[in-house]
């Protein structure tokens, strides 16, 4: 596991803190803009493109009971609405509204700027050195699409 030593962490301690700082950030801006940290994770996940809800509930690791709640309180704010998914009449997909969209990209934009100013103490080469082994995590893992890159994200946020 590697241990601490003085102000180098081991490779466990510093993922673990790194998560509840990146999730302290995202629960504060999600609270800014009104919403649960879950409400901005859907919202998030939803920039992309329409999702059924199976898809959802895989993306976001919820089970279907509590994943119908968040895109019920989700749907009575005005945020997503549900729709026929063109390729399955029997099944449903969650769009954002419009204004939902509109939220969505000013709380992607804020969330982007508060996490951006957290590794401000590295140079421009470790920050690189860290997106690029931090982007090797993910990618090993499969970690699904919860947050878009900057540059994947839809004109306008």
């Amino acid at each position: 596991m590697g241990k601490d030593v003085g102000d180098q962490f081991g490779v466990v301690t510093a993922l673990v803190r790194s998560a509840f700082l990146v999730d302290a950030v995202y629960a504060d801006t999600s609270r800014s803009y009104g919403l649960t940290a879950q409400q901005g994770q859907l919202l998030c996940v939803l920039m992309g493109r329409p999702l059924g809800m199976g898809e959802l509930g895989g993306i976001l690791g919820l089970a279907k009971s509590s994943l119908t709640g968040l895109v019920d309180r989700c749907t009575q704010r005005g945020l997503v609405r549900r729709e026929a998914d063109p390729r399955d009449g029997r099944a449903v997909r969650v769009a954002l509204t419009d204004e939902g969209g509109a939220l969505v990209e000013e709380f992607y934009a804020e969330t982007c700027r508060r996490v951006e100013v957290l590794p401000s103490g590295l140079t421009a080469a470790e920050r690189d050195t860290l997106a690029d082994l931090l982007s090797r995590v993910v990618r090993d893992n499969k970690v699904p699409d919860v947050f878009l890159d900057v540059d994947e994200a839809p004109a306008g946020g």
